[in-house]
């Protein structure tokens, strides 16, 4: 899967790229030809398009100044100009070297008939809002080129690499092209267009320690392989689904049905309603004794209420168990050090802050330290659902849709994850879930739009899902 790094970890991987041999003016060079080839492939024929460069002075500013020249010598383009934000950029001297002349310190009003704009202003190092004349500049690509699109370099000025947020003012780009891996921002940031990540030569072994993963199906496809043709039901788990109380068993419901759905062998189901939303499901009383013997895995929690067996099923049952909703909320201020068998959290924000004793900041470090502390893999849910182990390992989660924000949702995940977990260790059955869970949504919002989506229509889009996947 993709590494995403921070921009502290970009700079240090550029440091090293850097003394390890390869030149800094080389990086610069190899980023632009990426950057024009994204141009190439996108806006051709280049030489009828009217280009503006907006640089800035430092290394953004730099490639910006290498993209003008590359395209004043390879594509003559009907118009070219470049727009100095500062002063600048020792790549200004090859780019006037090569003949060209077009480099202004403020917008020629021939220049407004623009068809694209490339923002090469402010980069990775930003910190706070963006100042002037920065601010000034990208309030002009914003609105003074009505014709044009937009391209980043490395990502939108005035946007922050790690948060993907603007203290104050920041570019809308219609596409933005990095270097070596995504930093945050690209997954977690608005208004970044289609991002394209390309290598410029930093050696792949540097990113080997980075810690933060892009879940992709690259990391777990092999869980979607076609079943052995001995199978049987047997084969591929028995799901025990413990929720339901009176007046909320839909929830587990829905949470049983995933699981069948997601391939689990067997479902049963401990609610107190006699009659669940399909004869595949078997139940048995929720008041009763949970039967654990001949089962694979454990999802606990979806309309369960306060029960006071939770915490003590969470610390000492042995199977894999995936834990949501009033599971969660009964393990706040007594979450496990300890557990017998593997666990998964699926908080949403506000039971993560439930289980934390104070609202979510971070939600990266938050969901690190939670799944250290217990020694579960959390899942954050929201919009780039993050995912950790208690080593620190993490993933961001790039599916989803807002579509999604509807009951039930998350009783879905559970179902989907308590079946993986019958067969599958914790993290890539974590990974597989959370991708296919969004996916299926993004489906569904794709043919029933985003107003419309219920909970229950993410189980008729995952067989797509998987397709796409496999």
């Amino acid at each position: 899967m993709t590494k995403v790094l921070t921009a502290a970890e970009m700079r240090a991987i550029d440091a090293r790229t850097i003394a390890a041999g390869l030149p800094e003016l080389v990086l610069m060079e190899n980023a632009a030809h990426r950057v024009v080839e994204v141009l190439e492939r996108e806006f051709a024929p280049l030489g009828e398009q009217r280009i503006v460069i907006f640089a800035g002075k430092g290394n953004n500013g730099g490639d910006g100044l290498a993209i003008a020249r590359l395209l004043h010598s390879r594509f003559r383009p009907r118009t070219l100009d470049v727009v100095l934000a500062a002063e600048p950029h020792p790549q200004a001297a090859l780019l006037r070297a090569s003949g060209f002349t077009a480099i202004h310190a403020t917008i020629p009003e021939r220049a407004r008939q623009a068809t694209l704009v490339i923002d090469a202003l402010l980069g990775t190092g930003l910190t706070g809002p963006a100042r002037e004349p920065y601010a000034a500049a990208i309030a002009e690509i914003n609105t003074g080129f009505p014709l044009a699109r937009v391209v980043a370099v490395d990502l939108p000025s005035g946007m922050d690499a790690d948060t993907g947020r603007a203290a104050g003012a920041v570019v809308r780009a219609d596409f933005s092209v990095t270097f070596t891996a995504p930093k945050r921002a690209h997954l977690l940031g608005h208004g970044l267009g289609r991002v394209t990540v390309a290598p410029i030569g930093t050696p792949e072994a540097m990113l080997e320690e980075i810690a933060l993963l892009r879940n992709e199906p690259n990391g777990w496809r092999h869980l979607l392989a076609p079943r052995p043709v001995e199978g049987h039901k047997g084969t591929f788990g028995h799901v025990l689904a413990i929720g339901g109380a009176a007046g909320k068993a839909g929830a587990i419901g829905m949470t049983g049905l995933a699981a069948l759905r997601m391939g689990a062998g067997l479902v049963t189901v401990a609610t107190s309603a006699p009659v669940l939303p399909a004869p595949e499901l078997m139940t048995t009383p929720l008041e009763g004794n949970w039967p654990l013997a001949g089962k694979d895995s454990v999802a606990l929690g979806p309309g369960l209420g306060a029960d006071p067996r939770v915490a003590g099923l969470v610390r000492d049952c042995p199977l894999p168990l995936v834990v949501d909703a009033d599971g969660l909320n009964a393990l706040a201020g007594a979450l496990p050090a300890a557990c017998a068998g593997p666990r998964v959290f699926t908080p949403h924000p506000g039971e993560m802050a439930r289980l934390l004793g104070r609202p979510v900041g971070d939600r990266l470090a938050d969901a690190r330290a939670l799944a250290a502390a217990t020694g579960a893999v959390v899942v954050l849910k929201g919009h780039r659902t993050v995912i950790t182990t208690p080593s620190g390992l993490a993933a961001l989660n790039p599916t989803g849709t807002p579509a999604m924000a509807t009951a039930g949702s998350g009783d879905i995940l559970t179902g989907l994850l308590a079946a993986l977990l019958a067969t599958t260790p914790p993290w890539e059955a974590t990974l597989a879930a959370v991708y296919l869970h969004g996916l299926a949504g993004e489906l569904a919002a794709a043919a029933l739009t985003e107003r419309c989506v219920i909970a229950t229509d993410l189980l008729a889009y995952l067989p797509e899902a998987i397709r796409r996947c496999a």
